[in-house]
């Protein structure tokens, strides 16, 4: 019997340590450390939350950049399903749905020739990126410079502002922050 009410005062004492003490302890540092990333890095446009920086958002839109296409399953974006296609490189779907990327990026903009930057017409591993590369971005540009009638110079320099270089200037590739150029859009031509 004692061995018994020893385990069962072990475990109350544990299950407060780990259950209790130590997530409000761990929330606590975050929340007055990291208050950005502990709360989603969310971003905010107009006093309410638009999305996050960590989650792609669905743009299709010609005014709009575009993101990377999402594979989650449920919906595009769908944060609670996170994963890539898991699609082959010889996989018929695949190319199926690139050729329909493309064809979409065609309609949209007809008079553009360059070739289409990869990142727009696959996804990401995760399904859930919020960036492109500068030259999926410079890709769209004309489009989205034509849709909202803005000098190409203009929307070039909002580009090179929501552009973000490799991480300590040497880990990873410079991208461009989707989700923040598009509402830097909204907030130039809403004037």
């Amino acid at each position: 019997m004692a061995e018994l009410r020893t385990a069962c005062l072990m475990l109350l004492a544990l299950t407060g340590i780990t259950g209790v003490l130590y997530p409000l302890a761990v929330t606590g540092i975050a929340q007055v450390l990291f208050p950005s990333q502990a709360n989603g890095s969310l971003i905010v446009s107009g006093g309410a939350p638009v999305g996050s920086a960590l989650i792609g958002q669905p743009f299709d839109d010609p005014r709009y950049f575009w993101g990377r296409p999402s594979a989650t399953s449920g919906f595009a974006n769908n944060a609670a399903a996170s994963s890539g296609s898991n699609l082959g490189p010889r996989s018929d779907a695949l190319l199926e749905a690139v050729k329909a990327r493309i064809a979409a990026l065609h309609a949209a903009d007809p008079t553009n020739t360059a070739p289409v930057p990869v990142d727009l017409v696959t996804a990401s591993g995760s399904g859930l990126d919020p960036h492109i590369t500068p030259a999926a971005a410079a890709y769209q540009l004309g489009r989205v410079a034509r849709a909202r009638g803005l000098p190409p110079a203009l929307v070039a320099s909002l580009v090179a502002a929501h552009t973000e270089g490799r991480w300590l200037g040497v880990l990873g590739e410079p991208r461009v922050a989707v989700l923040p150029l598009n509402l830097a859009l909204d907030r130039l031509t809403a004037r």
